[in-house]
């Protein structure tokens, strides 16, 4: 049977990126904080819109668009700061009166699926740690003197979207048990106010990164 990869490389590939998915980043914050919010199929919803950045980065790759965006630094420092503001607002609605993660009696999601789709896409785009993901790990694990480039690429792809919403799709059904801790107001504000500041510190950190 056909495989476009060599076994052994393949098999490392898996490792690698197994152990960087395990690594939490704005991607799990974001599936947290919607699945907290608004329920399982909400973050479900996260989940796949993470995945389907992962499917436009796979295009972008094949391009050659990633390469253009990494190689060129102002390209790529307005991709980063782009991200990490996008994120930093996120973060900012756990400390308004009606956040993101507030838990209305109504039972209607503050967030809808489609809007969780849209911003776990967009956060994943704007993911500089992404881009540079495809372009300094995956070269290591395509083999250029072969035809099929292209084919080694989605197939690496492939196996870290599978990776990674195996990973992440759990995160989305267990978030629904603790959703009845946050009927608890004083639990709801604790909560609200700790994803709040991890993304704005995660946002920080990738401006610091692209700034200093």
């Amino acid at each position: 049977m056909y495989f476009p990869i060599d076994i052994t490389t393949y098999s490392a590939f898996l490792l690698t990126v197994s152990a960087i998915v395990l690594t939490p980043g704005p991607d799990t914050l974001l599936i947290l904080r919607y699945s907290l919010s608004s329920g399982r199929n909400v973050g479900l919803a996260t989940v796949v819109g993470v995945q389907f950045g992962l499917v436009g980065h796979t295009l972008l790759a094949v391009f050659g668009i990633s390469f253009l965006i990494a190689s060129t630094p102002i390209l790529f420092k307005a991709v980063a700061l782009t991200g990490a503001a996008y994120i930093g607002w996120i973060g900012i609605q756990g400390f308004r009166k009606e956040g993101l993660l507030h838990v209305g009696a109504s039972g209607k999601p503050p967030v809808s699926a489609p809007k969780a789709f849209v911003d776990a896409t967009i956060c994943n785009l704007l993911n500089p740690k992404v881009v540079l993901l495809f372009l300094a790990l995956f070269p290591n694990f395509i083999d250029n003197t072969r035809d099929d480039v292209t084919l080694q690429l989605v197939t690496l792809s492939l196996s870290l979207i599978i990776i990674n919403a195996v990973w992440q799709s759990p995160l989305a059904f267990s978030a629904e048990a603790v959703r009845r801790w946050l009927k608890n107001e004083r639990t709801y504000k604790r909560i609200t106010h700790l994803t709040g500041v991890l993304m704005i510190t995660v946002a920080v950190l990738m401006i610091y990164e692209n700034l200093m």
